[in-house]
């Protein structure tokens, strides 16, 4: 009988230890407040990895100032620190005195213990829509400030919060080479198709997505000594008449078709530390 208590109690434990030993990679890559050594390499897929060598986005510049300090998550690729400033940059050009940077990544990336599904390997950010009156706030100021929706109240016209900069400035992240795409809400992308009298072939990087009328989210391609999973490019064309079928989505409801829920998905907050690209348990126990 003690025999047979032992073994059962073996078992119980055994059955535990996977979890202990392979905890949910949100805690482990949460829990880092810097990044790891060596050279920039982005690892995995945006929803799915992590990276090394990620540089920190400073909190403020002669250009911009990153959001929500607390959360520690203006960090990425050296190359989406450089894309962002040259963003900076531009949107001063566009009339707007700089841009508010929200969540980037993670020191080492991966999973986030909150939030966003992708931002996992240091190349994507979100850009407010607000355009910023002071480039000198404080942390607490960083912290309340809110952005502004650049969508009206039933998500199919534009507020009065659009201006010709929010355009200027994604049409200059688009033309980057560097950009891979450009999400933002339907509602702006068929106003930018709109209003295009020159070359269209930036609108093929602009592709409308749901919740993104408060910011947009500019991803980069993999950089080169990086081991990225690769998303598929856009579809050929520049996109605005799929964007206009969104739009008339919202405004009739009756025209989709309901597709159910993949029961197969499950968030990258579940994952584990083994269910990432084998490179990410390295970046975890770097120091």
């Amino acid at each position: 009988m003690i025999r047979k208590i032992m073994t059962a109690a073996a078992l119980v434990l055994g059955m535990a230890m996977p979890a202990i030993a392979d905890p949910l990679a949100k805690d482990v890559f949460g829990s880092f407040r810097g990044a790891s050594q060596g050279p920039p390499v982005s690892i995995g897929f945006y929803s799915k990895g992590c990276g090394q060598g990620f540089v920190q986005l400073p909190e403020s510049g002669p250009s911009w100032q990153a959001m929500r300090l607390s959360r520690n998550r203006n960090w990425g690729h050296p190359e989406l620190v450089n894309f962002l400033i040259g963003l900076s940059q531009a949107a001063q050009q566009a009339g707007w005195q700089g841009l508010y940077i929200g969540d980037m990544s993670q020191p080492r990336g991966g999973p986030m213990t909150s939030g966003h599904a992708s931002h996992q390997i240091g190349l994507d950010a979100d850009i407010w829509m607000l355009p910023p009156s002071s480039l000198n706030l404080s942390p607490n100021q960083r912290e309340n400030l809110s952005s502004v929706s650049i969508t009206d109240g039933r998500g199919v016209g534009l507020s009065n919060q659009w201006t010709p900069g929010h355009m200027s400035i994604m049409r200059a992240a688009a033309r980057d080479p560097r950009v891979e795409r450009i999400l933002v809400d339907p509602v702006a992308k068929v106003a930018m198709c709109q209003a295009e009298r020159g070359d269209r072939s930036w609108l093929r990087k602009v592709r409308p997505i749901n919740a993104h009328n408060y910011h947009f989210h500019v991803r980069l391609a993999c950089p080169r000594g990086s081991i990225c999973d690769r998303q598929d490019p856009p579809p050929a064309g520049d996109g605005c008449e799929e964007a206009a079928d969104w739009i008339r989505n919202r405004i009739d409801p009756s025209r989709v078709t309901p597709v159910p829920p993949d029961p197969n998905y499950r968030h990258p907050r579940t994952f584990r530390l083994s269910e990432l690209p084998n490179q990410c348990s390295t970046v975890a126990g770097a120091p």
